[in-house]
């Protein structure tokens, strides 16, 4: 393991720059986000990178680990992924609308979070909205005095599940859009209506599409008014995922990747200039919008030259079905608790929180398909999770190692490790070592761990196992490690 110094990075940064062997002018930081001055060696941006931690927020944001991704909307109706905005408010009409069904379900897989489609690329909203009449209050569902949104939240607070929204950007029904700064604020009124009426909000959803308007004109979202807005009327809100606190994992297929840094350099602008020690939301004025889909995003080689790091983690979003909005045709293709769980893997269990939408039909119900699968997911990871094998052992650190020792051989097949990201992410690389009478056999390896990592293997039997750490940006903080014996199929036995 290489040495590494556990320093604070405050204290760090008190230190005379002359007794470095290159000068390094100061360096203004929040917690989640340091601006790195010219001349700083790589290693001391190493030392800077396995110190920089999640802000309130977005640690409570991946407590959630596992959020559902409600698609509802006018396409529910016309059959459409996309819609273009001429839709008659008058197809919407779920008349077994049950926000209460829908709660339930999600809670009942395990899920924390519900972030609903308020409005979609159409811009029918799922709202009154006093800012236009392509909304439910147009539609024949409750004579038009329903309200989507208010339901669900509502909901949410009567199961206990926290509440977000996604908000189209692109609004491909009002007239404004293309014109910028009347659309800006037409935008702005629409997210003051979202933000003040319904109660806590904990995240807030942008996609970055993006079309011309009646005219031909290119619209120019005003982020930061949107980002100061939010900050301003619900601070406890994360904003994903053209935000400054959740990035997009780059795929929608529910799989992260391998390795998965929650610090990722230079996704601030104008630092120089930039005053943030005081700014509760630091990232906020700097931040550039876009997505971060390269495989390689926080390594060594990417930071040796970084001119800010940010903590900036990871949501992986996928449908239970092969569309985001329902359709009939789907329901026999609807996915697997098996392949379920291989997406809860590889995305919980790769250092990011998973994002899985589930439609519901045209009646306003989750199809119970849907329901049958999201219960034999529960069932598998109930199954799975349920007894750690290492609560009976005993312990011993050495050196870069925990060994843990057992009264009786143990049969396990997954292994759990998480960092305390309370201090920051530090592993860069590990393996899983088991003993077999007579040596130490390796029976997993992976990269970056971060708040929480999970690997499959062939079952293992064995009395003694340990935990090596083989490369850490810093000295590592575990905060816990499990091994558990599953009966998920996955190909290995």
């Amino acid at each position: 393991m290489k040495p590494f110094c556990c320093i604070a990075l405050l204290m760090m940064l008190m230190v005379p720059s002359s007794l470095f062997s290159q000068p390094i002018r100061p360096v203004y930081f929040g917690n989640n986000c340091v601006i790195i001055r010219p001349g700083t060696p790589p290693d001391k941006i190493f030392e800077m990178a396995a110190n920089v931690t999640p802000s309130a927020n977005q640690l409570e944001w991946q407590r959630t680990e596992f959020n559902a991704f409600i698609h509802f909307g006018i396409n529910t109706f016309t059959g459409r992924e996309w819609g273009d905005g001429h839709e008659d408010p008058a197809l919407f009409n779920p008349v077994k609308f049950d926000a209460r069904q829908w709660v339930s379900v999600i809670r009942d897989a395990g899920m924390k979070m519900v972030i609903l489609t308020a409005k979609h690329h159409d811009g029918f909203c799922l709202w009154p909205s006093a800012f236009t009449r392509h909304s439910v209050a147009a539609s024949k569902w409750k004579e038009g005095k329903g309200d989507v949104v208010g339901e669900v939240a509502a909901a949410c607070r009567e199961y206990g599940l926290k509440f977000g929204f996604y908000l189209s950007p692109w609004d491909r029904h009002e007239p404004s859009y293309g014109n910028s700064e009347a659309y800006n604020e037409f935008f702005r009124n629409q997210l003051r209506e979202l933000l003040t009426r319904y109660g806590d909000i904990a995240e807030v959803w942008f996609d970055g599409a993006c079309g011309e308007g009646a005219d031909g004109r290119k619209q120019v979202y005003d982020w930061k008014s949107w980002y100061a807005l939010i900050r301003e009327l619900q601070p406890g809100a994360v904003i994903a995922v053209m935000g400054p606190d959740v990035r997009w994992v780059g795929t929608e297929s529910g799989y992260g990747r391998e390795t998965e840094w929650s610090v990722i350099p230079d996704v601030l602008q104008n630092t120089d200039s930039t005053v943030i020690e005081s700014d509760r939301f630091p990232v906020d004025k700097s931040f550039i919008p876009g997505d971060r889909m390269a495989q390689d995003l926080g390594s060594r080689d990417k930071l040796a030259k970084a001119g800010s790091l940010v903590w900036y983690p990871s949501e992986t979003d996928v449908s239970i079905r092969p569309g985001w909005f329902y359709h009939p045709d789907e329901n026999k293709k609807v996915k697997s608790p098996e392949k379920l769980a291989d997406i809860y893997f590889h995305s919980v269990g790769r250092n990011s929180v998973l994002l899985l939408n589930i439609p519901p039909g045209p009646e306003g119900l989750i199809h119970k398909r849907d329901i049958k699968s999201l219960k034999g997911l529960r069932k598998l990871l109930d199954g799975t999770f349920r007894n750690n094998l290492i609560a009976g052992a005993s312990i011993r650190p050495s050196g870069n190692a925990i060994e843990y020792a057992f009264s009786a051989p143990v049969t396990f097949n997954v292994a759990l490790i998480q960092e305390d990201v309370k201090v920051g992410q530090r592993i860069e690389k590990f393996h899983l070592e088991a003993w077999d009478g007579n040596g130490w056999s390796t029976i997993a390896a992976g990269t970056t761990v971060g708040y929480k990592r999970l690997l499959r293997f062939p079952k293992v039997s064995a009395r003694k196992i340990r935990f090596v750490t083989d490369e850490s940006r810093a000295e590592p903080a575990i905060m816990n490690i499990g091994i558990y014996q599953s009966g998920i199929k996955t190909g290995m036995e």
